[in-house]
């Protein structure tokens, strides 16, 4: 497997977009649970066919590029495939105040490109883009995995106890990390909080890393452009909300962060994963020393 994502890494992204594209609408139209499953969350969020079809197509785009984001040759850079940088100013200015930047990005676009990148762009001046990591449990996946996160530019930390107090003490010592915000914890890591109006159990992670550290706070997204011509990338500040503030309730800051998420999802549903169990019930996780309940 590590030796075709290598070869595959190697064929142009058009193509590889265009063949993901045709696996995506295949899946589509051979598992019945998942196209259920995507046309509920989306239609419930409020989205009529016409505005969600396209991340049909897009779910399989996400596995053709894959293979480039992971498994392209040490030294390779991918800022060559971003066209345009939005709103980069306002990023770049945040992170040369040096008091700590949180970047957040649901599953919209392509968020491993977007990691990578940022981490590429901005490696020399102020450091490598530091995320949480939790290995994959099937050994062929660690291994494939692991030449996308042994990358310059980027710095993994493991999901314990001690994996965050290294967030915490990069964000204030001056550095910047990436989440992804919707995914469904662990059950005591966070709260019911609505999610496009509905009940969806929310991290409480991501707000507390603001309030403790004081750090700014932008939503991301990296675009897939049409016909495989490269990504868009784009930043947004996340200020003034009880995300940030330290006074709110657990619960408040969930829902305002909720409320970031879709406002970003909104401007581009087309490339939201939609068949994501967002909405499922919290598994209990095992409580070991360095992973007490409670702990992000």
């Amino acid at each position: 497997m590590i030796t075709l994502f290598r070869l595959l890494a190697r064929v142009p992204l058009p193509w590889m977009h265009a063949l993901g594209g045709c696996i995506g609408w295949l899946v589509w139209w051979m598992a019945p649970d998942y196209r259920r499953r995507f046309k509920e969350n989306a239609e419930a969020a409020g989205f009529t066919p016409q505005q969600y079809r396209p991340a049909i197509a897009a779910a399989g785009k996400m596995v053709g590029e894959l293979p480039l984001v992971w498994s392209r040759p040490q030294g390779q850079s991918l800022l060559p495939h971003i066209v345009r940088w939005d709103g980069i100013e306002a990023f770049e200015a945040a992170l040369a105040a040096r008091k700590g930047v949180i970047l957040v990005s649901p599953h919209l676009g392509s968020w491993e490109t977007f990691g990578q990148a940022v981490g590429e762009r901005f490696f020399e001046t102020y450091g490598p883009i530091t995320a949480l990591f939790r290995p994959a449990r099937k050994q062929f996946m660690a291994d494939l995995i692991a030449g996308s996160r042994d990358r310059p530019g980027l710095q993994t930390l493991p999901t314990t106890v001690a994996g965050v107090r290294g967030l915490i003490r990069t964000l204030r010592n001056g550095g910047y990390t990436g989440i992804l915000p919707d995914q469904v914890p662990p059950l005591g890591q966070g709260v019911w909080a609505p999610f496009f109006g509905r009940p969806a159990y929310t991290m409480t992670l991501l707000p507390r890393l603001a309030q403790q550290t004081g750090a700014r706070v932008f939503l991301g997204v990296c675009e897939r452009l049409p016909r495989g011509a490269g990504y868009a990338i784009r930043f947004e500040p996340f200020d003034g909300t009880a995300m940030s503030d330290p006074k709110a309730t657990p619960e408040a800051a969930a829902t305002a962060m909720n409320q970031g998420i879709e406002r970003l999802i909104r401007s581009l549903p087309g490339q939201y994963v939609w068949d994501y169990a967002r909405y499922k019930q919290p598994r209990e996780e095992v409580v070991t020393a360095d992973r007490p309940k409670g702990a992000a």
